[in-house]
């Protein structure tokens, strides 16, 4: 089982700006296309046949590359996160999805729950990859950086049960 992990003093060996893209597995170019846009609302371009590119809200991009079928499903903790304004629209978005599901392809659509200071639910892609849609603050995940009190780094001090509650009870920004 992983432990507390302690911050590294070493100068980093590559000397990134920021994180630019990641890959997901596409089996249908003109079907996924159709669920992006259409479902998650993304923006998206082709820049050849077997392959989108897409994001939304900043530079960070996914290619989405085409794939044979038989290829493994995107486990569910891989998931890829989309924000919408308020817990509202996180059930008005599951309604909605809900109600197009057969029609684009959903594998798996689970009810909206609140974990790990988020509400949210998850949806099974027609490509196998994981999407959690919910509602975050102002900013996303910067409340995990800003505020120290939700960093475990080298904190030994900590029962299980206290180490639990900062992940499932974070402190946000005020």
């Amino acid at each position: 089982m992983p432990g507390i992990t302690q911050r590294s003093t070493r100068e980093p060996a590559v000397k990134t700006r920021f994180l630019s893209h990641g890959t997901l597995k596409i089996t249908d170019v003109a079907a996924s296309r159709r669920f992006y846009e259409e479902v998650l609302g993304l923006e998206v371009v082709q820049p050849m046949k077997a392959a989108l590119y897409i994001r939304l809200g900043g530079d960070h991009t996914y290619v989405c590359v085409e794939s044979k079928p038989d290829r493994p499903d995107m486990p569910l903790l891989y998931h890829n996160g989309l924000d919408v304004g308020s817990d509202e629209e996180v059930d008005e978005a599951y309604r909605a999805i809900s109600e197009v599901a057969d029609e684009y392809g959903v594998k798996e659509l689970n009810k909206p729950v609140r974990q790990h200071g988020v509400y949210s639910f998850y949806l099974k892609d027609l490509d196998g990859n994981w999407w959690e849609i919910g509602h975050l603050p102002p900013g996303g995940y910067r409340f995990r950086f800003a505020d120290p009190r939700n960093d475990l780094t080298g904190r030994t001090d900590l029962t299980a049960a206290e180490i639990k509650d900062v992940f499932v009870n974070p402190h946000m920004e005020e």
